[in-house]
Formats: structure tokens, sequence, C-alpha cells
């Protein structure tokens, strides 16, 4: 029963993380401001137990014990692929000194509320101490893990394994050259930008995109919607996955495709085998994370494809844009399908990197990676981030960025000590295409798309990529459900496509 033991301690392990993330949830959700300071040694406190019990003596004598029960056994055994996952996963975390994983989880909790005060004071100032420390837990965590190229590498490997910050580059490159003559078309294109910019009562947002999010199928049964400052997605096993999103009266996408991109997130999270909960395979050992994502790029495809080669499609408004209508009779009285279509896909070049359209999205994250990688190699300093921000959005979008809220304190990551996740957004737009055109190629999933059935493609999702949980590295999911390794062709024949659209 030695791999039974080792399952059990596994599980233990889980359980903690899981309770971890029910913490973070509260905190970012529904904790008073008081209790900040308790709510950060509390989750040190549980992340620090389950760092010891990984490391510990007693699952190393288990992983040993498994191997031995488990020596005859071939190497693609699911037993095999889960106790040397565990080992490998193990050894990188034991390289990070205990006592800095526990300052640097408590420093998170502390940290995002700090953020969300200076975010909402537009006070940077009163912010940077923070940044500067958790800058030099990333740093001192990077080299702990060990790199060969550059310390960002150490960094981006922990939520997209094999990642390099020269791989990104190369991407990084390929999508610039592809996305300046798609954006100078697409801005040539007249919508009435102020259609999204009308007085849209909050709770009737709440109800039509909890309505489409049922429907594409997030299950409310073992999930449910709240709100906060930056959206977000989080499970407790797949049978409590839970999402947020940030409704404004007066911005009308925020409250619609936000919640449908962290419905993608949750849809992932319950469709994993129910044999993989409380396992290895949903488990994030390094990040001491209890997930089942493949990889936070893997994760983040699954919520752009929902968000935007579903939501934003031509034919899911030919089919849903009345319902939307009599949902909003006043607001919408003038708009009919096709401008709607076309005002939420209209390139519109802003400040907020959650509010950017599709063409522009990916300019706000190779900023933010630039940044990333200057800061943990020593290059900037924090003390120059704002007017460094400055300079980038005008060099990349044309904008004039008016005040840090709007500008630097906009994301929640670097509060949260989540340097080097910001790429696995650009992954996932890449990978959401690769999937979506793998998916698309069954005739089940082209007909329900064209009939409002969504069924056939999440089924697809879920065979594909959900139910596989941590069981496959992300290169392997997409290799195996799409034929083809890690590729922008098809993220730009899609965005190609819907600028033609839009010229049409």
């Amino acid at each position: 029963m030695t791999y039974a033991a080792f399952s059990s301690e596994i599980a233990r392990i889980n359980d903690i993380l899981c309770a971890v993330n029910l913490l973070t949830w509260d905190a970012r959700v529904m904790m008073p401001p008081g209790g900040t300071d308790a709510r950060g040694k509390q989750i040190a406190t549980l992340v620090g137990l389950a760092r010891e019990m990984a490391t510990g003596d007693t699952l190393q004598r288990a992983i040993e014990d498994a191997r031995l029960e488990l020596s005859g056994v071939p190497r693609g055994d699911v037993r095999v692929l889960a106790v040397e996952q565990a080992a490998q996963s193990i050894a990188a975390l034991a390289r990070i000194p205990a006592a800095l994983v526990g300052e640097a989880a408590e420093l998170k909790t502390v940290a995002q509320a700090a953020w969300a005060k200076a975010r909402a004071a537009n006070d940077f100032a009163g912010f940077a101490p923070m940044l500067e420390r958790s800058m030099d837990l990333q740093r001192e965590i990077a080299a702990s893990l060990g790199y060969t190229a550059h310390p960002y590498d150490a960094l981006v490997s922990t939520y997209e394994p094999g990642m390099t910050w020269s791989r990104l580059q190369e991407l990084y490159g390929e999508l610039r050259r592809a996305l300046s003559p798609l954006l100078a078309q697409a801005r040539e294109a007249r919508v009435r930008s102020e259609i999204l910019d009308r007085a849209y009562p909050v709770e009737k947002q709440r109800a039509f995109s909890s309505l489409v999010s049922s429907r594409f199928g997030y299950d409310f049964d073992r999930g449910r919607l709240d709100d906060t400052v930056h959206p977000f997605e989080i499970s407790f096993t797949r049978s409590d996955v839970r999402i947020t999103g940030r409704f404004r009266e007066t911005w009308l996408p925020g409250g619609l495709f936000a919640v449908w991109h962290e419905a993608g997130h949750g849809m992932y999270e319950q469709g994993i085998s129910e044999n993989f909960s409380r396992s290895v395979f949903t488990t994030d050992f390094i990040n001491l994370y209890a997930v089942g994502g493949a990889s936070f790029g893997t994760h983040e495809s699954q919520s752009r494809l929902w968000e935007n080669r579903v939501g934003r499609s031509r034919r899911f408004w030919e089919l849903n844009f009345g319902e939307l209508q009599k949902t909003f009779p006043d607001q919408l009285a003038d708009v009919d399908a096709e401008e709607f279509f076309r005002v939420v896909n209209a390139a519109r070049p802003g400040f907020i990197r959650v509010e950017a359209d599709e063409l522009t999205y990916d300019l706000h994250i190779m900023l933010r990676s630039e940044i990333e990688a200057g800061l943990i190699a020593g290059e900037i300093r924090v003390k120059d981030l704002p007017d460094l921000w400055r300079e980038k959005m005008k060099q990349a979008l044309g904008l004039d960025v008016p005040d840090d809220r709007l500008g630097v304190l906009q994301d929640v990551h670097w509060s949260s000590g989540m340097v080097g996740s910001f790429p696995t957004y650009t992954i996932g737009n890449i990978m959401s295409s690769q999937f979506f055109a793998a998916a698309c190629r069954e005739k089940a999933v082209a007909s329900g798309l064209d009939t409002g059935d969504y069924s056939p493609l999440k089924t697809w999702l879920n065979t594909n990529v959900h139910q596989h949980g941590r069981s496959k590295s992300p290169n392997e999911l997409l290799v195996d459900a799409t034929g083809s390794d890690l590729s922008t062709a098809a993220y730009i024949a899609d965005l190609t496509r819907k600028v033609e659209e839009m010229a049409s």
C-alpha cells in the first residue's frame, strides 16, 4: 500500500493549499480591511506547513517506497507519472529556502491590500516599498531555482514550464510584425464607441453574463460569481470553483466579457477528472498552489477562447443580441446585432489591460513582460516604474498615461508576487486559437456554434484539455489536441479574419 500512502500525503498537502485558496478568495472578496495583517500570517503559516510536508522526510520516504512498489510498472502508467512528477517538482521547491517561501506568502496578502489602497488613492509612492521587497524576494527565488541564460527564465518557467525569455521575444516579434498593419487597418473602421459607455444597470449586467456563462457550461451548482477589485477565478477542488467580476455601470464589456473570461477558467477546473482531485495532478508544488490547469498559459487559453473566439464572434451576437437588447431595451434600442458585433471588436487603444481589445491586448502584455525582465535582471528600478510605464505606453499605443491608477498601479500581479506570469496571457491567446481551430474541425462543434448550442465545444475541451489536469505538460496537451507545437499562425489568422470581417 505504499502508493496509497504517497497519495494520502499528497492529498493532505492539497487540502492545505485549497484552504489557502479559500483564505485568498475571502481576502480579495469579503474580508474587512482590518483583517489584512492577521490573514497574511494565517496564509504564511499554511503555506509554510505545506512546504514542510512536501519537502519533509515522510513524503520523501513515501516517494521512494512508491517507486519500489511500481518498479515493474510501465512508465506510461498514471501512478508512475504521479510519483515522478511529484519528485521533480518537490526537488525544485526544496531549492527555495523555507524562510523565503514564508515571507513571500505573508507579503502577498499584505501587499495586495496595500496595492488596492494605493490604486484607489493613485499613490504609487505609498506602495513602492512593498513592491521593492516583493521584487527582491522574486530575485532570490529565481536565484534559488537556477537558470542558464536569464534570471527571468526561472520565474517564467514556474508558470509556463519550458518557456524562456528568449522564446518569448521570438513570439512577441512575430506578433508585433502582424499586429502593426492589422491595428492600422482596424482603426479605420467607424463605430459608435459610446454605445458601450451608456448606463447599464449592474444587476442586469450580472444577470445576463451569468446566464450566458451557464449556457457555455459553467456550473453554478459548483461555483459562484462575486464582485472584486480585479477579476479572478480560484478553486477548492473541482467541486467548488469560484469566479469574480468587476462591474461598472458605464462600461458594459467589463460586465460581460470579463465574466465569460473567468467562466472559461472555471470550466477548466470544473472539468478536471474527478480521479485527480486532491492529487499530484491538481497541485502546483513550486508555487504551492492548488490548481488543475497544466500551466497558466493553458488556463488562459480556455478563458480567452470563450471570451474572444466565442463571445466576440459575429455568429454569437447574431444569436444572442436580441436577448441582450431585451435586457437593456432603452440603452440598445438604436443598435442591431451587426453594429454591436463591430463595436465590441473595434480597435480601441486604452490604458487598462483587462479592458483592451484583441489587437492591443498583447501589446499590454509585452510592455509588462519587458519591465518584469528588466526588474529581475536589476536593469530597472522600482522608483522609475511610473515614468518608464508612461514612456512604453506612448511607444506601444500612442497614449499619454494621465496617472498611476491607469498606469503602473492597474494590475494586482506584482503585489501578489506573480512575477513571470504576464507572458502566459499571450501564450494563452496563441493556444486558444490552436485549440479552437482543432475543435471546430469537429462537425458537432461547428454546428453547435452556428445554432447556439455550446455543449459540443465544451465537451471537446473537457475531453482534450480539461480532464487531464496537470498529468500532461502544456506542450503534450497542445500537440495531442491540435497536432501542433505552440505557433502564432492560427492566432494571427483569427485576428486577420476578424479585421477583414470588420471591414466588410
